[in-house]
Order: C-alpha cells, then structure tokens, then sequence
C-alpha cells in the first residue's frame, strides 16, 4: 500500500497542478477570452481562436526536465515555433495575401496610394515613443511595426530584432487587428464633417489584365531596390500577386491563397499564442506593448484620414475624396475598408465605399513591408 502511494506521489508531482502558478492561471483565462470572442463574437476567428489556443498551451506547466514549451530546446513546439523567430511563416502569408489580393482599385487611383503611405506614421510614431521609453533601439523598431496593423510583419521584424519580445507583439498586434472596428469609428468621427463622410467618389476606372500583370513585377523591383532589406515580404507578396493575376497559374493561386496562408496561419497562431508563458509574457513591458499599439493604430489611422483631407485641398470640387477612407491605409486587409464602407453607409445607404478603400488598405500593407525594410536597413540588429 505505501508503495502505491509513493507511486501515486510520483505522478502527482509530475503533473501540471502542482506546478500551476497564480501567472499561468490568468494567461488560461486570457486565452479563454481570445477563444470566446472569436467564437461568440466572430472577432477575425482565423486569428484569435489559434492565438487563444496557443496560450492555453503555453501556459500548462510541466516538472523540471520535461521539454513540451516552445522555449524548451528539442521540443515539438519550439521547432514549430522555429519558423516564427526565424522569419519563415510571415513571407508564406504574405504570398498568400498576395494571391488573394486584386491591386486593380489601386492601379486605378494611384494617388491613393499616398493615403497608404501616410498611414505609416503610426509606425513611426510608436517607434519614437517607444525608444524615449527605455526600450532598446531594436526593440523600438519591433513595437514601431504595430501601427501598421500587419501581424505577419510584426513577426517578422520582432523575430529579427526583438525575439524576446515576439509574443507580446504579436498579440497586440492581432488583437488590435481583430479590433479594428472598435478602435477606428470613433477616431473617423472625431476627424471629419458630416458633409465630408457624405462626399461620393467617382467610380474607378477598369484595369486591364495587362496591367494587372506588370503591376507586381514593376512594385516588386522599385521597392527592393529603393528597400532592399523589405524583400523578403514585398517579394513574396508580388510573386503571389503575379501567379493569381497571370492566369495561367490559376492552381498555385489557389494553393497559394487557401492552403498554403491557411497553414502558416494556424502554425504561426499556436506557436507565438504558446509563446506567452506567464514568466515571459505578464511584465510591465507586455503592458507597455499595449499600450503602443494601441497609440499607434490610433495615429496610423489619423494619419490617413488627415493627409486625405490635406489632399482634398488640391483636388477638383468634383473629385474629392472621402476621408472615411484615409482610416484604411492601415494594412488589415480588408477589415479597414469593411470599416470605411460600414461608416459611409451609415452617413449615406447608396454611397459604396469598399472599392475605394481597398486602395489605400492594399497599398498600407506595402507601406508597412517598406517600413519595416526601412528600419532593417538603418538599425544594427
């Protein structure tokens, strides 16, 4: 009988519960929420629902010597998680993004492509903030990214510069991203009239195929060029552009767009959810990344809505452009433009804004890859 008990003991103490710390229990509960509000409320359930899983497995502790966490060398998760820190998941979404992406609205209007680019001072902006804070300069560049609103790129700079830090960005950035339409109508009518949310656009021009086809190659070679460190994700981005817009691939478009995105997806989810440990993830630093990126969505959606309205001070009174739509130059494709049209059907039922705004949110998620190449190129890391 005493024996059984010592066995019993032994077992006991191999399990989580007697290893389970007050840290891990409000990480569980944090990943619950992720998984209620993707499942009950359909906040972006391809994002949180792997993320909220991810946590609930970063947060079972084992006993010592037992190797199941991502930070545990020779583990299954952390050669999964391999992938995040050495930025290989995050260019397999973008040449997903890439293939389901159509540039046509974009093409079409290129002056809004300047809205994109101006929704990058969020960027920017938390970067600064970030670096008068105490962070590290290479830890500034990865929280900077989250004014982008672009997960995959967050990643990507984080795992390069701030490994340490990937969890917590990654997390404000998704959750932010998931956020969107909390975060972005409250700063749209703070900073436009009703007469200017009632401004209707001249519908875009038809884009031929030609077009559509020399539109990757010619973004792809200027960008890397003037950028090259943004390569790997604008690279990826216009190969996967190309292969959907050629039409003789439509196979690899399809792969491309669904299966391929779909599983760097749940990979990427898992493993930086699984990442948030209680011991590295509940820090007065975690909070500190919340709070900037909140800030910085915040000043990247500003941004955009200002410097269309500045642009509206030289356009025709025919050809305005409706601010709402500035709010979209963030990279969450097409969260932001679903945003936008949402705002301008409220002001006007009969005013479509969606093909308007998808120029602006597409050419954000360039602007975001060129910052993010920017900061590779300037800082040591």
């Amino acid at each position: 009988m005493e024996a059984l008990l010592q066995n019993f003991q032994y077992f006991f103490n191999t399990t989580g519960f007697v290893h389970l710390e007050w840290g891990n229990l409000v990480m569980i509960v944090i990943g619950i929420a992720f998984i209620y509000m993707a499942v009950a409320k359909g906040w972006e359930p391809l994002l949180l629902l792997p993320i909220g899983f991810g946590i609930l497995l970063g947060n079972i502790p084992a006993a010592a010597g037992v190797s199941i966490s991502v930070y545990d060398e020779g583990s299954v998760l952390s050669y999964l998680y391999a992938g995040v820190k050495l930025g290989i998941y995050p260019p397999l979404i973008f040449f997903g993004i890439g293939a389901m992406t159509d540039f046509s609205y974009m093409i079409s209007n290129p002056k809004l492509i300047l809205i994109g680019g101006a929704a990058q001072i969020g960027i920017f902006a938390a970067f600064l903030i970030s670096y008068l804070l105490g962070f590290t300069i290479q830890e500034a560049a990865a929280v900077g990214i989250i004014g982008g609103a672009d997960g995959p790129t967050s990643i990507y700079i984080s795992g390069l510069m701030a490994p340490h830090l990937i969890g917590p960005i990654a997390i404000a950035a998704y959750s932010y991203m998931a956020l969107v339409p909390v975060i972005q109508q409250p700063v749209i009518y703070a900073l436009t009239t009703k007469k200017e949310r009632l401004i209707r656009m001249k519908p875009p021009r038809r884009v031929s195929p030609r077009e559509k086809v020399l539109f990757p190659i010619v973004a792809f070679i200027l960008c890397a060029l003037i950028v090259p460190e943004s390569l790997p994700l604008i690279g990826m981005l216009m190969a996967g552009n190309i292969v959907k817009e050629s039409g003789v691939t439509d196979r690899l478009a399809r792969t491309g767009s669904n299966a391929l995105v779909d599983i760097a997806t749940i990979l990427i989810g898992l493993t930086v959810g699984a990442s948030t440990a209680a011991e590295y993830f509940l820090n007065i630093r975690s909070i500190q990344i919340f709070g900037l990126g909140a800030l910085s969505f915040i000043v990247a959606s500003a941004g955009g809505i200002l410097f269309a309205k500045i642009l509206n001070l030289f356009l025709p009174k025919d050809n305005k452009i409706n601010p709402i739509i500035g709010a979209a130059g963030v990279s969450a494709v097409p969260i932001c433009a679903r945003v936008a049209q949402h705002v301008g059907r409220n002001e006007d039922s009969e005013n479509h804004l969606l093909m308007h705004a998808m120029a602006p949110n597409v050419a954000g998620v360039i602007g975001s890859a060129i910052a993010a190449g920017i900061l590779l190129g300037l800082i040591p890391y």
